[in-house]
């Protein structure tokens, strides 16, 4: 039985992975590898900014063992958070650095939707609580929020 545990966890964790990599390629795909961005368009340098840095997630992921996948990419959002603090801890402090970097990170976790295999409802009793907090956020995804200060 606990055998069965394990391969259903492993099972979800590779859908979770699979799911990943889709949307991954789908946005890298659809942003292109074109030419840098042009010189003074801050949305365009976040956009080519972000995409990098999507890709080296993606790239390491996939040069992971099958197995440690998941794991990868489970631990990389934590790296991130850390180099947002850091980068943030240098703004100043009158601007409310936090509130932007507070907008993004749930912009970036509702562009990334609900997990949608019922087995997220039977054991991820966490997952839940988002469902209702990606709803009430209505961003305009054209780059109008106040990104810099």
């Amino acid at each position: 039985m606990c055998g069965d545990i394990d391969d259903e966890a492993g099972e979800w964790e590779d859908a979770l992975y699979a799911r990943f990599l889709a949307q991954a390629r789908a946005l890298l795909e659809a942003r292109g590898q074109g030419a840098p961005p042009p010189a003074g368009d801050p949305y365009a340098y976040m956009d080519k900014l972000f995409a990098d840095a999507l890709s080296r997630c993606v790239r390491d992921g996939e040069e992971a063992d099958a197995d440690a996948r998941y794991g990868r990419i489970s631990l990389q959002p934590l790296v991130f958070a850390r180099l947002t603090g850091f980068l943030a801890g240098h703004l100043a402090r009158d601007q409310d650095p936090l509130r932007g970097v507070i907008e993004e990170l749930m912009r970036g976790y509702a562009e990334a939707g609900p997990a949608t295999a019922d087995h997220a409802h039977d054991h991820d009793h966490n997952h839940d609580h988002g469902h209702d907090h990606e709803h009430e956020h209505d961003h305009d995804h054209g780059h109008e929020h106040e990104h810099h200060h």
